[in-house]
């Protein structure tokens, strides 16, 4: 199963995605009771969703809507630093013994084939290809066993990253909260569709180009210790976000640097995810 969240006639809505042409929208009696998909993943009720959008949900084609991010609402977005070997070898920092953890906001999030906003502030605007978790059940002190129960589904996600503002202080929120720079998307898949993210490959385009090639099993700190360890000193909810990583590779480590700019398209791809595309733009 594949999730969407997104707006039609005005009206925020969730359902299925077909494909890139249509989406399944879910009928308003369930809306009605569980009004966004963060509220259907707290409830359990992903399962019944999909029977009742395949019996009596109403499609819908991609010219009659947009899509949101795929939680317009998380309760928390956590970002997970420095979580591939290759990154932390281009960045010559010291191995860490805890994963490096720092947090974004929700109007920080972007949706799949959204404009993506280049901040006037910077001329250092970086991408990083992520996989993203979606929490499906809360908790607090979770352990590496109970992790996955805890999971919802996956997503790819486009951290970016205004890389001058992120150095400003050793603390990196002010380079990773500018409005509209985090898309989310294209859709969410279940954790039943993807039973092994160890299997999955990210890879990140610009303009077509590849700069970023790697496997999840790459991980420095695997999703179960990320979610022990966020947990450990948090609660977590259903419908959080943790953006697990980027790989080596990224624009701003390169010899020239290579820095998103009005006009490029960027791309995120992960095995059984779909690809996240945005066009970049300048700043309102």
């Amino acid at each position: 199963m594949s999730f969407v969240s997104f707006e039609v006639a005005g009206h925020q809505t969730y359902g299925l995605w077909k494909d890139e042409g249509h989406w399944i929208q879910v009928p308003d009696a369930f809306q009605s009771q569980y009004p966004d998909l963060k509220s259907a993943i707290a409830a359990n009720k992903l399962d019944e969703l999909e029977a009742l959008v395949h019996q009596s949900g109403k499609a819908v084609l991609t010219s009659q809507a947009r899509l949101l991010p795929v939680i317009p609402n998380p309760n928390k977005i956590f970002c997970v630093g420095l979580n591939y070997k290759t990154h932390v070898a281009e960045t010559k920092r010291a191995d860490s013994e805890f994963p490096a953890i720092f947090t974004r906001f929700a109007d920080s999030l972007n949706a799949h084939n959204a404009p993506l906003p280049h901040p006037k502030e910077t001329k250092r605007f970086d991408f990083e290809g992520e996989l993203a978790v979606i929490i499906g059940k809360g908790g607090r002190n979770i352990t590496q066993a109970q992790a996955f129960d805890h999971i919802a589904g996956y997503a790819c996600f486009n951290d970016g990253t205004a890389r001058d503002w992120q150095r400003h202080t050793h603390q990196w929120i002010p380079g990773k909260n500018f409005p509209l720079t985090g898309p989310l998307g294209p859709f969410m898949a279940t954790r039943k569709e993807i039973p092994d993210v160890n299997q999955l490959t990210l890879e990140s385009r610009l303009n077509g180009e590849v700069m970023q090639h790697a496997s999840v099993a790459d991980l420095i700190y695997s999703l179960p210790v990320i979610i022990e360890y966020i947990s450990g000193f948090t609660n977590l909810y259903p419908g959080d976000v943790i953006a697990t990583g980027t790989p080596g590779g990224v624009g701003d480590r390169r010899e020239p640097p290579v820095y998103m700019k009005a006009g490029d398209v960027i791309e995120v791809e992960i095995t059984g995810l779909g690809t996240l595309r945005n066009l970049v733009s300048n700043a309102a």
